[in-house]
């Protein structure tokens, strides 16, 4: 699809886009904190002002992490509250509820320590920012589940993928605002106390932006009201409510919450094991939100300043400089991603060709790392900056916007909540995780850091070649029948030179395991109503 093509898609379409980016608008939150507190934390103003100047290398790492990782606890918690209330009140809802929680912790966070002493603003901040966490735990589940149960099916997953493109802007502002910061502010509480104010400008702008929006379709079919359901479909398309292709819409959607409505969390963690079938796509999502965290992202995203810093980048707002880049880097990225690859490569080669890449990238700043230990500029330090720039890219290309755009695919409608509660709590576990550890590793084995995560993305490759199918292109009702039968076949049919490894095998076709599904069904509900009669 080209440039010309591409929007015309999207001005036909855009009450979808425009749902879309409203909802996405919440990962901005994620995004701008990501790359927020990383420039925050090399300010000579806020060390001082927290006594962080004052200690030891070991406890600045350790309280660099802290920091960081409160946030990303109170994720965890936002990420459970979540399941009941996304299914209680509606993804809408919901998703308001999180803005108004992430705008009053950022309140906070910005006014933490006036008229106090040290050690009760140090409190404050670490309570604000497990506060603010919660909204942003809140958004990661919703903005992906939301969007994707409105969409169609052609467009879903650039979309879907509009998520991810949001969290890098916000990251990339974080990171040119933290610069501004450092350049235009003279030393003092306003030159960190700004780039926290700044955040409550995202969290009114996507209340603001989401209160117009209708609600998900599925989760009013869920709940039997199906003439909103109707009304939001149509919306969505910029058709009637008697659109045939709402209708037919309609109908599949019916159909597959038959029996399943109204399902408790309870039941539906349960129901996440009643077949083969369903325990895969209950896996999925949460293998590639464990994989996500391991690529070493966020390694860089938080404490991109101090690596730049270690491959002879000086000066405070050098690094800020080089930081900015990156997440400028990023956004161009992801966004030439959702805009020709999403729907063109697939997700399946968006995730291979991304993994591959960063890994190669990570093993080289591993080794590069290695040979050159000291912070000195050598003409190797210039490729392995870029290597950094290169990894930004192929990290857009694949595990930054697809493993959540697939996540939201695969999971079962009928037990949705629970599936991404789960993957999206691995996601803020591992998070809290990698931003506790990396500090420590940086300090301690230094370059293993790289080699490490260069390792776990070759890993990724490796798992996505030979078992995830393509999902581009499948109604949400019908992805489950990529994982019934043949999985492995068809995940080699849909890999790139994968035919050599089938020997002539073909994968039985998504609509023969349809129609036999529907055959079936159509029999026990007979075997059903014969019984009762």
């Amino acid at each position: 699809m080209g440039f010309k093509d591409t929007l015309a898609d999207v001005l036909r379409h855009r009450n979808a886009y425009t749902l879309a980016l409203s909802a996405s608008m919440g990962s901005i939150f994620y995004g701008w904190d990501t790359g927020l507190m990383g420039g925050i934390l090399t300010l000579k103003s806020f060390q001082h002002y927290f006594g962080i100047d004052k200690l030891s290398a070991s406890a600045q790492a350790n309280f660099n992490g802290n920091v960081v990782s409160v946030m990303q606890a109170g994720c965890i918690f936002g990420v459970l509250l979540t399941s009941w209330t996304s299914s209680r009140f509606g993804r809408k809802r919901s998703l308001i509820a999180s803005g108004v929680i992430y705008t009053i912790g950022s309140m906070v966070q910005s006014i933490a320590g006036i008229g106090s002493s040290q050690a009760v603003a140090l409190r404050v901040l670490y309570f604000s920012r497990v506060f603010a966490g919660i909204g942003v735990g809140m958004v990661s589940v919703l903005a992906h589940t939301y969007i994707s149960e409105c969409m169609p099916r052609h467009i879903r997953g650039r979309c879907t993928g509009l998520v991810q493109f949001s969290n890098n802007i916000g990251m990339m502002l974080s990171f040119w605002v933290n610069y501004s910061a450092s350049v235009n502010i003279p030393y003092s509480d306003m030159q960190w106390r700004m780039p926290f104010a700044v955040q409550l400008v995202p969290g009114v702008l996507f209340i603001l932006l989401m209160i117009p929006q209708p609600e998900s379709p599925r989760w009013l079919v869920e709940q039997e009201r199906y003439d909103e359901a109707a009304r939001t479909l149509a919306y969505v398309i910029r058709t009637s409510v008697d659109d045939q292709a709402v209708l037919l819409t309609l109908d599949e959607i019916k159909a597959d919450f038959v029996g399943k409505q109204r399902t408790s969390l309870i039941t539906q963690f349960r129901m996440m094991g009643e077949s083969r079938q369903v325990v895969l796509c209950c896996l999925v999502p949460s293998i590639l939100t464990f994989f996500q965290q391991w690529t070493g992202t966020n390694a860089i995203n938080y404490f991109s300043p101090q690596i730049f810093a270690a491959l002879g980048i000086t000066g405070t707002t050098s690094r800020l400089f080089a930081t900015g880049i990156y997440g400028l880097v990023k956004v161009i990225a992801v966004g030439l991603t959702l805009a020709f690859a999403v729907e063109r490569w697939g997700r399946k080669l968006c995730l291979f060709v991304g993994a591959v890449g960063q890994g190669l990238t990570m093993l080289w700043i591993g080794g590069f790392s290695a040979i050159h230990p000291q912070n000195t500029i050598v003409p190797a330090s210039y490729v392995s900056i870029i290597a950094i720039y290169l990894y930004a890219v192929f990290f857009c290309i694949g595990w930054g916007p697809m493993p959540l755009v697939v996540a939201s695919e695969v999971a079962p409608n009928h037990v949705r909540a629970a599936t991404l509660t789960v993957a999206v709590s691995i996601t803020w576990l591992f998070s809290i995780t990698i931003a506790r550890l990396v500090p420590v590793m940086l300090e301690k084995i230094t370059y293993g850091t790289f080699l490490l995560f260069g390792v776990c993305c070759m890993i990724m490759a490796t798992w996505t070649y030979f078992f995830l199918p393509e999902t581009k292109g499948y109604a949400l009702e019908d992805i489950k029948y990529l994982f019934q039968k043949d999985m492995i076949v068809r995940s080699l049919e849909d890999a790139p030179g994968g035919h050599m490894f089938l020997g002539g095998k073909r994968a039985t076709p998504v609509e023969d395991i349809r129609g036999g599904a529907d055959i079936q069904d159509s029999s026990d509900s007979s075997h059903r109503h014969f019984i009762q009669h």
